[in-house]
């Protein structure tokens, strides 16, 4: 569900416990929206405050324990809109603190606390002559959302064959469950990892059913599709099912793959993924193509050799 509040021109924080290590949330005001992450509700050091839009909505930054220098800043002209809602995510691990818009896989501000505090609650408040509308995504309790901090990072991918085991039990049938805004349901078949387990997704894009990588902490399903990486907030997560991951190259396909989607046009698509950059993605083969196209960075990239999701 999600929590819709307003705020006034008032620095002054209204409180929520936090349920994962992130948060989604949209955001209508000129300036000024600010995100704090506390141990407890209230103002108390050790502390990080997120301030989008500030100095008249031409810069963003992050900030510890209210004490200038700044951790890290941006410059992000015209960010926030007094008009319409804008998205953003925040996320953090380990004293990693990163914030994106919506959509956009990569942060644009980011900083790593060398002595990580903790965090139980965030809030939210705007100022400096704004206020503002809010509607926070909070996790839908009994869905299995883990925190950030509580992920372990699998071993590394170091040959083909590496395998993200999946929890439910061999001889299920694959299900296809709907979902949105970050929602991993029980028996998500797990996919991938980049910084945080990625799960086993589809969603529509211009008329095509395409496979792809949900980021709960980002809040969408990520599909390659056009040369680019598009952000699916309503998409579908693979559940109920064991698998296996079957190294392969150049267009071919096992047999007893599983149809997870199909081209604009009608051609089958198949769920695989690929190690690019010390993570390991899912996404979509193409075997007209010859390439597993996996959405990582903003892009849609071809990989001749992948692996392909088989149900055991």
């Amino acid at each position: 569900m999600s929590i819709e509040l307003e705020t006034p021109d008032k620095l002054e924080y209204q409180f929520h416990p936090v349920t994962s290590g992130s948060l989604n949330f949209k955001i209508k005001a000129p300036n000024d929206a600010h995100v704090a992450l506390t141990a407890g509700p209230e103002e108390a050091d050790p502390m990080y405050e997120v301030f989008i839009g500030g100095w008249g909505n031409t810069k963003s930054v992050i900030r510890r324990d209210r004490t200038k220098p700044d951790k890290a800043e941006a410059e992000t002209p015209d960010i926030l809109s007094g008009d319409e809602f804008r998205g953003f995510w925040l996320r953090w691990n380990g004293g990693l603190i990163e914030v994106g818009k919506e959509g956009e896989a990569a942060p644009f501000l980011s900083w790593q606390d060398p002595e990580p505090a903790p965090v139980g609650h965030y809030g939210v408040c705007t100022g400096w002559g704004a206020s503002g509308a809010w509607v926070l995504d909070a996790r839908v309790p009994g869905w299995n959302i883990p925190s950030a901090a509580d992920m372990m990072r699998p071993p590394p991918a170091g040959a083909p064959g590496f395998s993200v085991p999946s929890a439910p039990p061999a001889g299920s049938t694959p299900t296809w469950v709907d979902a949105r805004a970050g929602e991993v349901p029980p028996e998500a078949v797990p996919g991938g990892f980049d910084g945080e387990q990625l799960y086993v997704g589809r969603a529509q894009h211009e008329g095509a059913l395409i496979p792809g990588k949900v980021v709960p902490s980002h809040g969408v399903c990520y599909v390659a599709w056009g040369g680019a990486e598009h952000g699916k907030e309503e998409y579908q997560v693979l559940c109920g099912c064991d698998v296996t991951w079957v190294p392969t190259a150049g267009g071919e396909i096992p047999s007893n793959a599983l149809p997870s989607g199909e081209t604009e046009d009608g051609e089958p698509l198949f769920t695989g993924r690929a190690q690019h950059e010390g993570t390991v993605t899912v996404g979509k083969v193409q075997a007209s193509h010859n390439v597993c196209y996996i959405p990582y960075g903003g892009q849609e990239l071809g990989y001749p050799d992948y692996e392909v999701l088989v149900p055991k």
